[in-house]
């Protein structure tokens, strides 16, 4: 069976809607032990299990893995970094060990291999602040060993998740209907996209052929205060939140980190940001 693009990973906010989005083109896999209806029918993943990936691959043809699987929860990371480490990296390192030499490798990283304020393009040297920033820093190493492979680095994708939970905008919602209290860390800006945008893009970036390491950039920054304000602007909802600086926080939180592209192509053009698009 040939199915041209693989998406391990499909229960992450991109993944998600990358499958949502490219039904025909997308076969989805889903995270162990997520028990969300909206993905009960998707296979699910066993990547601790060599075997397994094995007759994957030889079942599935496939011309593309994207592959958007990983813990990207800072605080879990923290508290143990052995399994953020196995999740993270050697799970990859497993699929990367029988991956078929006529797949191409599209790795989705993240804006946390960066950690001081500034603005990042694809040759800045990584900085991470946090182990999840370090595991990514070191799945993207073995990434870029393989000949032909894609490192892509996003920001902040915001859009629906599969339980209705995760992700800002759905945290946002439940959080509010709850009347769970709700805490913003004032000093963080990403580069922050609507996850339709990003999906579209990259799904242009793993059907090119571009290789190394790529952006995908916002028209500006966005604070965490600013982007809670508009979410909750467009759910209807009074801005009900208390502040706190990073610092404050138990775990680590970037900064100011804004991508940018070292590129001048039409994929390097930044998305517009959740509040401008």
């Amino acid at each position: 069976m040939t199915q041209s693009t693989l998406l391990f990973g499909a229960t992450s906010i991109l993944g998600f809607n990358l499958a949502k989005l490219f039904p025909e083109t997308v076969l989805p896999f889903i995270s162990p032990g997520n028990t969300s209806e909206s993905v009960s029918e998707w296979p699910v993943l066993q990547l601790e299990n060599s075997d397994w990936v094995e007759r994957t691959f030889a079942q599935y043809q496939s011309k593309v893995l994207l592959y958007c699987h990983a813990v990207c929860d800072v605080p879990k990371c923290e508290a143990d970094p052995d399994w953020a480490h196995e999740i993270n990296v050697q799970h990859l390192r497993r699929v990367m060990a029988v991956l078929p030499e006529k797949t191409r490798l599209v790795y989705v990283s993240s804006d946390h291999v960066f950690g001081g304020d500034g603005e990042y393009d694809e040759h800045s040297r990584p900085c991470p602040i946090s182990v999840y920033g370090q595991t990514r820093v070191n799945a993207e190493r073995l990434v870029l060993g393989r000949y032909g492979s894609l490192v892509i680095r996003t920001g902040l994708a915001i859009g629906p998740s599969p339980n209705g939970r995760t992700g800002h905008l759905d945290w946002l919602r439940y959080r509010t209907q709850k009347n769970l209290p709700i805490t913003i860390v004032e000093d963080e800006s990403r580069s922050v996209v609507w996850v339709t945008d990003l999906a579209r893009r990259v799904m242009k970036f793993a059907q090119s052929n571009e290789t190394g390491i790529r952006h995908i950039s916002a028209t500006r920054a966005v604070s965490r205060v600013e982007l809670a304000n508009h979410l909750m602007s467009i759910l209807g909802e009074p801005p009900a939140f208390r502040c706190e600086s990073r610092h404050q926080r138990p775990a680590p939180h970037l900064g100011r980190v804004e991508l940018t592209s070292a590129y001048a192509d039409i994929l390097s053009q930044p998305l517009a940001s959740v509040l401008d698009g």
